[in-house]
Parts: structure tokens; C-alpha cells; sequence
């Protein structure tokens, strides 16, 4: 049943279901303790719990890198609870008591071990009595609910086939690289190996039932559960493998550069064939929808702008600069010809120039200065012979043809430091020729060589061009943005409510309030970037149809950004108390989590850890160890966060809950009580 969507105005925190203690799970979070922690926050009277995405991931521990768009994570299974478990024999109930032992302590969860641990005893119950369960599932209790997630033969076909495979990626399985429906049915039927699929489909069922049984609870507690749907897919997920027709596996979704990052972010998801998603009328999505809608109220979603236009790159690079939007009216040779650019400016327009002597100085530089006139005469010769072109008689040299992007760069093998240069020159052009003839403008382009070989003249003409081809680009994004979320609204009554930070277009935000959709104001970005000082924008002016939060997953706590991150003295200014002490308290966590409470956002949401600040008990000795996620970063770290107590003694802190309760009292700022900077 579709839960329907709320107009309320609530307080809400944000919380991973793995970062739940409790004394009944193994050593992570599970979708029973959303029912116990529900309670708590019903004390708190917060309206509102968000968890992060909850699909499988396998063994990769953050949740925005999916195996599967509908099937939920073991991870998050409580195996006490299964039909077979009461009915299993001491051996596996002493191994089950032996796991929690092992765990619990942990400060941080480790995702893989906890996993492995859980799914090997899942195997063992499951072999104890996988005659009645196989049964079941072809004509019994199991087989009704199969009928009714029909998803569940596609992944469980994928996640025994990526067993059998080690693991690996399907694009390098032995067999079944691809798929048809046929394929699937025949898999599907095979006796042999109806046992290992029913074995996924019995842990699907479980988990459906469990988590259903949790969200049941939070809205009898009278709370919104909001999902969080991230938008785009893994490229080695169920849902790319069987469904290649949605996807554009040649191009790598990401973001562009920015102030954190200068080379942009290369996710390694393929983006979304739109036009073939049009054909059966977007059913992928509608159905995606309708699996969330059996558990939230709720939904954020993930990375809004990709819905009007995504930052995409090649397969032939590793970093994301030389990547371009899409959809984008492109720059064709006919608009360049009018700016009487010739095919040799147009090559020099897209196409890196390298000069002799850059290449022989990049050399010099590799050893300080070191190499004897035959070694560098030797490695010069190198460079040229495997990565170089020379034009015509010039002491000028382009890339060789088979050279497609970083990746052809860095298996030539040749110093580092020459390598970071030629992977430097690689990028250094004005226009990227990414079909024939059709060009997109590079975001660093006006750092180019070519850029500042042209005249004023050429600048003006070739800067109007970009800008007039920007400004028509962004009406296909309005366009296309509204559709495609229009999709998402008539698919569920679950309320969206959007994540849109990045490089975000004018049309982002006219598109969200014509269809209703909250927005995301985060407050230390919240700011009038263009003004003097980069003033923080007052809490009464933050529209109703928004969601205000201080920090998110990928950022710092509130501590953390309090104490190492921001100017104390303009935010202190900013919210009117500027006496606040310099390292973070309960009072200064009161203050600023006051403020932000009161801010004119329908949704005023936190994450736990800034809300367990609010008592001295819970701080961790160093606040980045209360991060969720360190973006950029590959590690055991990230996404492992656990609160620093079970649920049941964090609920005895009646300091705590008082002072969580009192954010929900507090009533929207005035324009009067509010200080500007």
C-alpha cells in the first residue's frame, strides 16, 4: 500500500540504519531496530526519521553504489528473528551469540566482515531446511510473494551468478555477460539450480517482511519514514545487466570541478537513456517507485540535476574534467565556420598542441635537472615515439590518434611526472570534439593555450556563441527536468523532496517549486556567494518548500565544521550570539540547532550526531570520527559510523531528550529577530 505524503511542518533526523545499536542485532544496524530507535525519537517528538539507501550493495560498503534498485541489504537482516532460525539447532544459535560478541564493541562496523559473517549463517539455515523453504517458493507463502516482486528473479539469478563468479563485475563473467528474457525464464526454470536462487529470494523475503514490520511501527509512533532513492545505478547491478537498453554504458556520470575539486568526480555510473526509458513509459522507474512506496511516506532524491542534465565523462578517463552535460545543444563546425574559425583553428581550437621544448622541459624536471644529455635525449624519444605526433616539419606535436583519454595516457608507462603532464596537456583545449563535428566547451576553458592565442575579438564572438548555446541548453534541461520528475509525482503520493547542491542551473529551482518539490538548503552553503563577506542567508527567508539541515553525510558534523571549518566570528555575528565559545558544547550545540530550528523550511532535519551533542555523554574524543562519509576517499572508514551507545541507554538520557523535544516547539524566525552579516 502507498503510503500517502505530509504537509506538516516536523523536526527530523537523519540516521543509517547500520549506524543503529542495539542489544539484539550483530554488530550493525537492522531494520527492526527502526522500531526501538522510533520510540526514542517519538520521546524526542521528532516527526520525522531519513535513513540512507538500503538496497544491496554486496560487499562495497556505501549504499550509493547499488547491486540492485529493489532488493534490500542483508547487512541489515536480524537473523533471530526468520521462521528457520527458531527452528535451528544449537550450533547455529551459538554461532549467532559468537557473532554479537565479536561486533558489538566495534566503535565502527566493519561492512564486509559483519556481512560475510551474517550470509554464511543464512547459508547454514537456510541448507537445514531449504526443502520446505524450495517448496514454499513454488507453491507456497514464498511463491505468492514472488508473484508480487517479480524483480526477484532477475537478482537472484545475478547475485548467484556473481557468487559463482567470485565476485567480480558481470562484464567479466565467464558466461552471461548478457541477457534476454528468455534467458532469465530458462535460468529461472533450471531444477539445478533452483536451491541457490531460492536462496536469495527466501533472504528478500525476510528482509521485505522485517523492514516492512519497522515502518509500520515509526507510522504507528505518528513519524515520517523518508527514503533516499539515489538516482543513478552501479554498472556491475542487476538492473544494467538485465536492462542494458536503459543505460548509457559508454559515458561515466560525475560532477564537474568546483572548489574541492579541480578534476571533477568520476562516480563510474552509466548515465540513464532517457529516450529509451520513454518508450515503455519510464516503467523501470514507476515500478522503483512503487517498491519504495511500501515502506516512506518520503523520499530524497538523490542528485536532483541529474533528472535535467548530467555531468558525463568517458570510459577512457579516470578523472571527470574533461567531461560535459547531458542533454547539450552542441557547438557544430557550421557555428564555427560563422566565426570564420577554419578546419585547421578548429583543430587547434579542440585538439591539444604540445611544443618540443614543453616536452624536453617536463623531462628536465622529472629527476631535478639530473639526466645526462643521452638519457634525456632517450627518454624525450620515448614520449614521442608512444604518445606523440609530430605536424608535418613543426616543432609541434598532437596525440596519437589511439590515444582516447587518461587511461591510453598512463598505460605508456613513462615517469610520472611526465605522465601528470602529458595528462595535463590532454585536457588543455578549448572545445571537446565528443561526436564528429560536435563540440562541448571544456570547463576550464579559458585556461587553455588556445583560449589565450585568440584576439578580444575571437573571445567576444566565441564567448557569446557558448553563452547563447548555454541559454537554449538549459530550456531542453527545464524541459526535460519537469517531464521526467513529473514521472516520479504521478508514479507515488510519497512526498520528494530533492537534493539539488552542486552547479546548480536557474532552471533547477523554477522547476521544483512549479511542481512542489523540496529543496535542500544545507546552512553553511546556504549563502549569497556573489556579496561582499559571502553572507549566510537569514533562516526566515528559507522557503517553505525546502528541507533545512546544517550537515549532511558527506560533510562534516556541526562540531567538526565548527571547530576546524568555519569563520566562529561571521556565523556567530550571523545568528545574533557572538559569544559563542570556541570549541563545541551542548550550549553552543543548543544555540545553533535552535536557529536552524526555527528556520521557515517545511522539513528541519539533523543528523543523530549533531543531535547527541546536545549532551556532554555522547562526544567522541576527536569529531571526525563522528563523520558518516569522507568524499574522495576509499577506505573502511566511510559509511561504517555506529552510535556510541544501544538505543536503550541513549533513551535513559532524559537531558537529551528534553532538549530535542524543545527544537519542535520552537516557531519559525521572524524577519524582525533576524541579524543579518
Amino acid at each position: 500500500m502507498q503510503k500517502p505524503a505530509t504537509n506538516k511542518r516536523l523536526i527530523g533526523v537523519v540516521v543509517p540504519v547500520g549506524a543503529l545499536r542495539s542489544g539484539k542485532g550483530i554488530g550493525v544496524g537492522e531494520f527492526s531496530d527502526l522500531a526501538d530507535f522510533a520510540l526514542l525519537c517519538k520521546k524526542m517528538k521528532l516527526g520525522l526519521i531519513q535513513i540512507l539507501p538500503v538496497n544491496d550493495t554486496g560487499f562495497e560498503s556505501s549504499p550509493y553504489s547499488s547491486l540492485t534498485a529493489f532488493g534490500l541489504h542483508p547487512v541489515y537482516l536480524r537473523i533471530e528473528e526468520l521462521e528457520e532460525y527458531k527452528m535451528a539447532d544449537n550450533t547455529i544459535k551459538k554461532r549467532v551469540k559468537e557473532a554479537k560478541e565479536k561486533f558489538d564493541k566495534n566503535v565502527r562496523f566493519s561492512h564486509y566482515q559483519v556481512l560475510k559473517e551474517k550470509l554464511e549463517i543464512c547459508h547454514e539455515i537456510f541448507n537445514l531446511q531449504k526443502s520446505e523453504i524450495v517448496k514454499s517458493a513454488s507453491g507456497g507463502k514464498l511463491s505468492e510473494w514472488i508473484k508480487q516482486n517479480s524483480w526477484v528473479k532477475q537478482y537472484s539469478i545475478y547475485r548467484r551468478l556473481k557468487e559463482a563468479n567470485e565476485g567480480k563485475s558481470w562484464k567479466d563473467w565467464s558466461e552471461y555477460k548478457t541477457v534476454t528474457d528468455a534467458d532469465i525464464d530458462k535460468l529461472w526454470n533450471d531444477k539445478k539450480l533452483r536451491e541457490e536462487h531460492v536462496f536469495w529470494v527466501w533472504l528478500q523475503e525476510a528482509l521485505d517482511t522485517q523492514f516492512s514490520g519497522a515502518a509500520r511501527a515509526i507510522e504507528e509512533a505518528g513519524i515520517v519514514l523518508e527514503g533516499d532513492l539515489p538516482i543513478l545505478m552501479n554498472e556491475d547491478s542487476c538492473d544494467v545487466w538485465a536492462h542494458p537498453e536503459n543505460f548509457i554504458q559508454e559515458l561515466s556520470a560525475g560532477a564537474p570541478p568546483d572548489m574541492y575539486s579541480c578534476d571533477g568526480q568520476n562516480w563510474g555510473f552509466p548515465i540513464y537513456n532517457w529516450d529509451a526509458q520513454e518508450k515503455d513509459n519510464f516503467s523501470w522507474w514507476r515500478k522503483r517507485l512503487e517498491a519504495a512506496g511500501k515502506y516512506y511516506s518520503a523520499y530524497r532524491i538523490d542528485h536532483v540535476l541529474g533528472f535535467f542534465r548530467i555531468w558525463a565523462s568517458s570510459r577512457n578517463d579516470n578523472s571527470a574534467a574533461l567531461g560535459r552535460y547531458v542533454p547539450y545543444l552542441p557547438v557544430v563546425s557550421a557555428d564555427l565556420a560563422k566565426l570564420k574559425f577554419d578546419k585547421s583553428r578548429v583543430l587547434w581550437l579542440s585538439q591539444p598542441h604540445i611544443l618540443t621544448g614543453e616536452v624536453w622541459d617536463a623531462l628536465k624536471n622529472t629527476r631535478g635537472g639530473s639526466f645526462n644529455e643521452d638519457e634525456l635525449a632517450s627518454a624525450a624519444n620515448m614520449v614521442f615515439s608512444k604518445a606523440l605526433d609530430r605536424i608535418g616539419t613543426e616543432e609541434m606535436w598532437l596525440f596519437k590518434k589511439e590515444i582516447k583519454g587518461e587511461k591510453d595516457i598512463e598505460k605508456l608507462k613513462l615517469h610520472p611526472a611526465v605522465q601528470n603532464y602529458l595528462v595535463h596537456k590532454w585536457r588543455d583545449r578549448i572545445f571537446l570534439e565528443y561526436e564528429s563535428g560536435k563540440y562541448f566547451p571544456v570547463w576550464f576553458y579559458r585556461d587553455s593555450s588556445a583560449w589565450k592565442s585568440l584576439s578580444d575579438e575571437e573571445k567576444k564572438n566565441l564567448g557569446a556563441l557558448l553563452e547563447e548555446h548555454r541559454v537554449k541548453s538549459e530550456k531542453i534541461w527545464e524541459a526535460l527536468g519537469e517531464k521526467l520528475l513529473s514521472v516520479l509525482l504521478e508514479s507515488s503520493p510519497m512526498l520528494p523532496c530533492a537534493e539539488d547542491l552542486g552547479a546548480v542551473p536557474d532552471c533547477v529551482p523554477k522547476v521544483l517549486a512549479k511542481l512542489k518539490i523540496l529543496g535542500l538548503r544545507v546552512i553553511r552553503w546556504f549563502r549569497e556567494w556573489g556579496k561582499e563577506g559571502q553572507p549566510y542567508i537569514p533562516f526566515e527567508e528559507y522557503p517553505e518548500l525546502s528541507v533545512c539541515t546544517p550537515s549532511v553525510h558527506d560533510s562534516s558534523t556541526i562540531r567538526e565544521w565548527w571547530e576546524k571549518e568555519t569563520e566562529q566570528h561571521q556565523f556567530s555575528g550571523f545568528i545574533g550570539v557572538p559569544s559563542l565559545p570556541k570549541i563545541y558544547n551542548p550550549g553552543t550545540a543548543k544555540i545553533i540547532l535552535s536557529k536552524a530550528a526555527g528556520a521557515g523550511s517545511r522539513f528541519r532535519v539533523f543528523q543523530i550526531q549533531d543531535l547527541l551533542h546536545l549532551s556532554n555523554k555522547w562526544y567522541s574524543e576527536k569529531p571526525e570520527q563522528e563523520r558518516i562519509n569522507v568524499p574522495g576517499t576509499s577506505n573502511d572508514f566511510n559509511w561504517t559510523y555506529r552510535l556510541p551507545a544501544q538505543i536503550e541507554e541513549i533513551e535513559k538520557d532524559e537531558e537529551l531528550i528534553t532538549a530535542v523535544a524543545e527544537l519542535s516547539e520552537i516557531k519559525p524566525a521572524s524577519k524582525k529577530s533576524a541579524v543579518k552579516t
